[in-house]
């Protein structure tokens, strides 16, 4: 089974550079939008059933922004948009999908890189979001959580590590809850199959910041420990550019 997770930036404005055309060549199972920035209705959604995508859709309350999106080539035996805290679910956050015995959560953190209202709104997401997770693996122990997580791990997964030591995304309490995150029984697809490997999945637009590749790994597939063995190959589509961000892909046998 191929997982694509990909923040579009807009899904109108990749789909005028050319994504419908690309998702008809990649065939992902299923692929998981964040920022789609866009209602169900504003998007053609017929060209995206003759692909033979079933489509789920979870926008913002404020038009034009944020929002995610789950398309998938398997119906959904529940969905469900939100996750009961209404501070994250006006923003169209997380979106869950459940395929028989596992749950895909296709999900958008925010981002702190306006302030410090929005850093202490990121900040209370991810420990609420810790909590709601380890509630949910009781009854749903397979889990796949895919999405714009806005912070970059390690130093291996920025490219300028010391200069961005006080950034948003590579703040030090930030790494400590991925590593938190990590340690909770969730495994980092990406890292586990490329323990050494150097890639990044978005760029500022900035500087020429992805000609030079001065990029950022802040997409991420989490996968519970229980399916780690299960994953084939994951990588960053970095030649795909609807975006800021590239499309990530895991092969997993499922």
């Amino acid at each position: 089974m191929k997982i694509i997770s990909y923040n579009v930036n807009g899904i109108r404005a990749a789909i005028t550079k050319g994504f419908f055309e690309w998702l008809a060549e990649e065939k992902p199972d299923i692929i998981c939008l964040q920022e789609i920035k866009a209602l169900q209705e504003n998007v053609p959604v017929l060209e995206l059933e003759a692909l033979g995508y079933t489509h789920h859709w979870f926008s913002a309350e404020k038009k034009g922004y944020s929002g995610v999106a789950t398309f998938s080539k398997m119906e959904a035996s529940q969905v469900i948009a939100g996750a009961g805290n209404p501070d994250y679910d006006r923003e169209g956050r997380i979106l869950r999908t459940d395929y028989g015995d596992w749950t895909l959560l296709n999900c958008y953190f925010p981002s702190g890189t306006t302030g410090d209202v929005r850093q202490d709104f990121k900040m209370q997401f991810l420990d609420w979001f810790f909590d709601f997770i380890t509630e949910l693996k009781k009854t749903r122990p397979k889990l796949i959580i895919v999405g714009d997580y806005n912070i970059a791990h390690e130093e291996i997964d920025i490219h300028n590590p010391k200069g961005n030591k006080d950034s948003s995304g590579f703040l030090p309490e930030e790494r400590a809850w991925m590593t938190k995150w990590f340690e909770s029984g969730f495994t980092d697809a990406f890292r586990y199959k490329n323990p050494d490997k150097v890639e990044y999945s978005w760029w500022s637009f900035r500087a020429g910041a992805r000609g030079n590749n001065k990029g950022w790994r802040i997409d991420y597939q989490s996968v519970t420990d229980n399916l780690r063995d299960k994953i084939t190959h994951v990588r960053q589509l970095t030649d795909v550019v609807h975006s800021d961000h590239c499309p990530v892909m895991m092969e997993i046998d499922l």
